[in-house]
């Protein structure tokens, strides 16, 4: 539940950061309207300064809103919100994975400490108060300690497959946005080109004016699809690399826990 609230805390400011730009930038295109529209007062300054805004380069993010626009917004908006869902997800496993990261090798003095002075009641204690997947693999062999080290370790072993579960849990969700999003670009483009085809017909005239509406709508769409796939796709090699990175982390510290314990128990003998 927690992770649903989070990351629906995420999809909705991102969705209301783009509809706040949106918004910003229709506000700012009103202005400008409304001061062209003023009459001159002066003969030659105000046409100087009429010339000068309108050679004045666009910004990025008024170029952005006006392919949008031109993409027609009845297939950017899926685009846009596969980007924004793939996006909510990807930094709520990004969170989660940072704070699942340990370090194991302090883990493990604090634990090897702690069963040699006070026993496996105080390793407990140092797992369970330590957040991370390795310490919750540690707790979990602590807790069955005492049915022997071929129970211990086969404890671990199952739990660590639940824990590997847990840390690509949404992955595919992601993997989806990503194939999703070219695909919405491309069946823009069909439909641009069905539309395209369409004013043909009823024109009955092959001309660059007529086909322009469809192809931009065409062109546009697959590269918004595209763009969205190509930035979805590295934030997913991030967390696959992260997931690698905490699970060889698991089992090396897994190794070093099952010989500390073995290591404990041939003292005792």
């Amino acid at each position: 539940m927690k992770k649903l609230i989070a990351f629906l805390t995420v999809a909705g400011m991102l969705t209301l950061g783009v509809t706040g730009f949106v918004m910003a930038q229709d506000q700012a295109a009103a202005q400008t309207e409304q001061t062209a529209e003023t009459p001159a007062v002066e003969e030659a300054a105000p046409q100087e300064t009429l010339v000068a805004e309108t050679d004045a380069p666009q910004s990025f993010h008024q170029v952005l809103k006006q392919k949008f626009i031109d993409g027609s917004p009845g297939w950017m908006f899926p685009v846009l919100l596969v980007l924004i869902l793939g996006l909510g997800l990807s930094i709520e496993r990004i969170i989660y994975l940072n704070l699942s990261t340990t370090n194991t090798q302090k883990l493990l003095n604090k634990v090897e400490t702690a069963l040699e002075m006070e026993g496996v009641a105080a390793a407990k204690d140092i797992c369970k108060n330590t957040r991370g997947p390795v310490a919750s693999i540690f707790f979990q062999g602590l807790d069955r300690h005492s049915e022997g080290l071929e129970i211990v370790e086969k404890s671990i072993v199952s739990y660590g497959g639940v824990l590997m579960a847990r840390l690509e849990n949404n992955l595919s969700w992601i993997g989806l946005f990503i194939a999703l999003a070219p695909m919405l670009g491309f069946l823009g483009t069909v439909v641009g080109m069905v539309q395209a085809f369409e004013d043909i017909e009823a024109a009955g005239d092959i001309s660059p004016t007529i086909v322009a509406g469809g192809m931009k709508v065409a062109l546009l769409t697959t590269v918004f699809g595209l763009i969205v796939a190509i930035i979805l796709q590295i934030f997913y090699n991030y967390i696959i690399s992260k997931i690698d990175g905490i699970v060889n982390s698991m089992e090396d510290a897994t190794i070093s826990f099952m010989d500390i314990l073995v290591r404990q128990k041939n003292t005792k003998k």
